[in-house]
């Protein structure tokens, strides 16, 4: 599943396409994706403005000149792509329409907007601009970890006492919003710490640490266009290469990067998600 970087990659990759541009048409090709559509969803984006194009953990939120917002999740496969060429900015044709081409926007510009979801575990959703936060998907969430209210003594806070791993304390989209499998296992291993250690049992400055070292795995992998692994792609088609730069992330078995340590990297298994780490490295 896309998490943090992917999703923002995504966003700012439609922001000359759809940003303060109305959407002439949209296309709603089937009644559903991992939920129903809202009703009439086809006819309440149709010649709404796109007057904002902001991220929520891993929700993409296009606000609507009307006083909605669009609520997009990309699931295990979705994918949005851009087609046309408004003001130069894109170089693709229109191309013909593909089986899991789902929902489409023509914008005034001359960019058409694609999402294709082949697996149809993502989400689109619309919920009133105002009140966005309390809508179900949202209300839940904890800070985005690259913003202000995510710092070294909120997370001391709220790992103090906790008795999950760390790990698992790292995903809970309530402790910190849009950290996922990958990035985590990113960050535990530049912290020096195992996956496996109780949250509430580390000390208070090794949770500290953590903080600038998940912002500065987050930003890399922005700057890189986020990690493709399987479906994900930029809304320009083009991969994301954070995958070449991974030290732990999908590498079991090969030697840690550490300089002078060669321990083969493991993989276990915590709430069914693999956890990549070095045994020397990270205690």
């Amino acid at each position: 599943m896309p998490e943090l970087p992917e999703v923002e990659t995504v966003r700012r990759g439609l922001l000359p396409a759809m940003e303060g541009t109305v959407i002439t048409r949209a296309e709603v090709r089937r009644p559903d994706l991992r939920w129903p559509f809202p009703e009439r969803m086809a006819e309440r984006l149709t010649g709404q403005t796109v007057t904002a194009l902001r991220r929520r953990s891993k929700y993409i939120l296009a606000d609507l000149s009307g006083g909605e917002t669009l609520i997009v999740h990309l699931g295990m496969s979705g994918r949005i792509l851009i087609s046309g060429d408004p003001l130069g900015q894109f170089h693709h044709e229109h191309p013909a329409p593909e089986k899991h081409d789902h929902v489409v926007f023509e914008m005034s510009n001359g960019a058409r907007v694609t999402f294709n979801d082949a697996r149809r575990f993502g989400a689109m959703d619309l919920a009133p601009t105002d009140a966005v936060e309390t809508h179900w998907l949202l209300s839940s969430l904890g800070p985005e970890p690259l913003g202000n209210a995510f710092h070294e003594d909120y997370l001391v806070a709220r790992l103090k006492g906790r008795m999950t791993p760390i790990k698992s304390a790292l995903l809970d989209q309530r402790i910190v919003a849009g950290l996922g499998n990958i990035y985590v296992c990113e960050a535990l291993f530049r912290a020096g710490i195992s996956p496996m250690r109780k949250a509430g049992r580390i000390g208070d400055a090794r949770v500290r640490a953590l903080v600038p070292i998940i912002r500065a795995v987050l930003s890399e992998a922005i700057e890189s266009g986020g990690s493709s692994l399987r479906d994900y792609r930029q809304a320009d088609g083009e991969l994301g290469y954070f995958q070449h730069s991974f030290q732990v992330y999908d590498r079991e078995g090969q030697p840690c990067v550490t300089p002078g340590c060669a321990t083969p990297i493991r993989r276990i298994v915590q709430s069914g998600r693999s956890s990549f780490y070095c045994q020397t490295c990270q205690r």
